[in-house]
């Protein structure tokens, strides 16, 4: 075994001691348990980041091709990002300290292996139920690392494990279904986790907690490096005044072209030309059945599909599905409108991502015939189930475990235009291309939101929208900036504000993404224009892009410059 074998051997085995991640990843190892959260799990995590970094420093290159010493790069900065997020503190302590996760890490697992794993009931439900057995021992070693956690953190722990029992209930009535032996086991193991549960929530909402949400600028400019971004958070600012400017102007033109289309004033609101097309374009359904909405997904995603066959646009492989579901009770509260979970990277077999939509009577509104479009082609295909799923063939094991944010966000945020561009939504474009701008404003409004939740600088919700952000609460002035800014409705922006507060460096990812794709798209174009058609460099964009496995746009870019492209 070659020592860039043996590396990457060492590296999966450090990333899969987490069980959440061999569920995530489709890796047979330790399916029974739920992850560890004891001060000394993450002190063991920290050692073990910190002897493959001082392995990768003294690593020999010589010999390498260039596809496994990118590879080593990608390791690099993943395990520094690994060791910046286990080791950072802000109000004194860790970030684990402050984020109760109980909703999440027990759920996850138990809900994947539930609805998206291949392996027969029986061995599903012996795992399930070691791990709902496990509940009450994990409980009290949350409970023992937390320590004045964030008030809003505490708030939307509450809302998730809340919904457990809903979980608990669908497990035991597939246990019941299979005649599974051990289903009085199952049982009893979920009153017992129950109880635990209902113990935990009456512990955390009696811990004394802050709203001190803020890190260190230091810290935050830390993150988004680890994240392989190589902007400053000030020119990443900058992307985000730009992008809404550039947007505004587009609305205003669009309007300009719908409104007399519809006999409406000219001079029409943008917020009500919106609500007009939202009315105008909603999805019917029977009364009472919001699940009549996945079936006009369902439709989409065919259409979609057929489209970009008969256009050849995209790569697309035969091994792989997508199911579209409806946002379970207790993912709600951190998925405000739409969600994709990948294929497990290290699973054989069909490639089946799954899709998720947040359902309510409110947020119908934002599923009509002229958004379903988009968020089809963001989160399916040609949007993340094609790209990570065909991430997920890569040979590289540590490329199949790389999560590049502005990789994946930037690579959908560009499709929603590119297939517009296109002809998909034919005569209906103009109308449609105006409520993907208004929805895809959120990237700017989340570039500054991610920056003021990481820095607490207020200057950052400053994005040349005039919004009064003065409230003292930062999810008060963060809240106003995005519903200016985007039209959401209330609970979509509050579900928002949830994640990003959460998962530092994530939101900003979107545009940051966005902005460094197009540029290597014309980067591309610019070099290749007087050899290529257009569509023949769309086509070699599309296939390196997708092939190349996931890593960072900035990491990405040296692909392209090895084969040549870019001179």
């Amino acid at each position: 075994m070659s020592a860039y074998e043996a590396f990457s051997n060492d590296f999966h085995a450090y990333f899969t001691a987490d069980p959440n991640v061999c569920v995530n990843m489709g890796v047979d190892a330790r399916l029974g348990d739920l992850p560890d959260p004891s001060p000394a799990a993450g002190e063991a995590r920290v050692v073990g980041a910190r002897a493959l970094l001082a392995r990768l420093a003294a690593f020999d290159r010589s010999g390498l091709d260039f596809e496994q010493s990118l590879d080593l790069d990608l390791a690099r900065l993943k395990l520094e990002s690994e060791l910046l997020f286990e080791t950072y503190t802000f109000n004194g302590r860790t970030r684990a300290q402050q984020c109760p996760r109980a909703g999440d890490e027990i759920a996850d697992g138990i809900f994947l292996m539930f609805i998206n794993d291949p392996r027969p009931a029986a061995a599903r439900l012996e795992n399930i139920t070691d791990r709902v057995e496990k509940v009450p021992a994990y409980i009290e070693a949350l409970l023992a690392r937390t320590d004045t956690p964030i008030q809003r953190w505490v708030d939307i722990d509450v809302e998730k494990v809340e919904g457990l029992p809903e979980l608990f209930a669908t497990v035991r009535g597939w246990s019941e279904q299979e005649g599974w032996p051990e289903h009085g086991r199952l049982v009893r193991a979920c009153a017992a986790a129950e109880a635990a549960l209902t113990d935990y929530l009456a512990r955390l909402k009696a811990m004394p907690t802050t709203t001190a949400l803020h890190l260190d600028k230091d810290i935050a400019a830390a993150i988004t490096r680890s994240r392989g971004l190589e902007p400053s958070l000030d020119e990443i600012h900058g992307f985000a005044r730009q992008f809404l400017a550039d947007i505004d102007v587009t609305l205003n033109a669009l309007r300009d072209t719908i409104a007399p289309r519809y006999d409406l004033p000219a001079d029409i609101s943008l917020v009500d030309l919106h609500a007009f097309l939202n009315d105008r374009f909603k999805v019917q359904i029977r009364p009472g059945h919001l699940e009549d909405v996945l079936t006009r997904y369902e439709a989409e995603r065919e259409k979609v599909l057929a489209f970009i066959k008969e256009r050849d646009l995209f790569p697309i492989f035969e091994n792989q599905d997508m199911k579209i579901l409806r946002t379970p009770d207790f993912m709600a509260p951190s998925i405000p409108a739409g969600a994709m979970m990948p294929p497990p990277s290290f699973r054989d077999g069909v490639r089946t991502s799954m899709v998720y939509l947040t359902l309510s009577e409110e947020l119908l509104d934002e599923h009509n015939d002229l958004g379903i479009p988009g968020m089809m082609i963001h989160e399916g295909i040609p949007g993340h189930h094609l790209q990570l799923a065909t991430a997920s063939l890569h040979p590289s094991i540590i490329r199949r475990h790389f999560d590049a944010l502005e990789h994946a966000e930037g690579w959908t945020t560009m499709l929603e235009d590119y297939m517009l561009d296109q002809g998909y939504m034919g005569d209906l474009t103009d109308e449609a291309r105006f409520i993907a701008k208004r929805d895809i404003a959120r990237i700017g409004a989340r570039v500054a939101i991610d920056l003021f939740f990481m820095t607490g600088d207020r200057d950052y919700l400053d994005v040349g929208t005039g919004v009064d952000v003065s409230a003292p609460d930062p999810f008060v002035a963060a809240g106003a900036l995005l519903k200016a800014v985007t039209g959401f409705t209330d609970g979509r922006v509050q579900a928002e504000l949830n994640w990003y507060s959460q998962e530092r460096g994530y939101p900003l990812s979107y545009l940051t993404g966005n902005v460094l794709v197009w540029r290597l798209k014309a980067d591309l174009k610019a070099a290749q224009a007087d050899k290529l058609s257009e569509i023949e460099i769309d086509r070699l964009f599309h296939t390196i892009y997708l092939q190349s496995g996931n890593m960072p746009v900035s990491y990405l870019r040296k692909v392209f410059e090895n084969k040549g492209l870019l001179a």
